[in-house]
């Protein structure tokens, strides 16, 4: 009656959001094909092609490889964002940070070794006469 083959296959994945709530520890790793929010502690790695959202009252201590990444909370270890890493005012980051961009309000605490693999742009020809000049 029901069978593999009649199940809707949910291509979706990446849009489902998991949450951490405040007050919930976890040691261990994680992966996913969704985004995460994180008000509570994480111990451990989390792996996901999504978004990861840490609120004010997150922590994570161990490894992040995600698409993107939008702090308000604490993070210590290495963080590897495919994309856009984003810090807000309330923010505290310590370790190793990996990111094709990057965006700090002032207030966070930014303190890593910080890899940035963005293309470097090079100069028109009539610019570079003037910086010769």
């Amino acid at each position: 009656m029901f069978s593999e083959k009649n199940k809707p296959v949910n291509s979706d994945l990446t849009k489902e959001q998991n949450k951490i709530a405040q007050g919930t520890v976890f040691k261990g790793e994680i992966q996913s094909q969704g985004s995460f929010r994180i008000e509570g502690k994480v111990i451990g790695d989390i792996k996901t092609p999504g978004k990861i959202v840490v609120g004010k009252t997150g922590y994570i201590e161990g490894l992040i490889e995600c698409e993107n990444a939008d702090f308000e909370g604490e993070f210590k270890g290495e963080l590897k964002v495919s994309k856009l890493l984003t810090l807000r005012a309330t923010a505290k980051i310590e370790g190793e940070v990996f990111t094709d961009k990057l965006s700090i309000e002032p207030g966070a605490i930014f303190n890593a070794t910080c890899s940035m693999k963005g293309a470097v742009k090079s100069l028109p020809k009539d610019a570079k006469k003037e910086q010769s000049a």
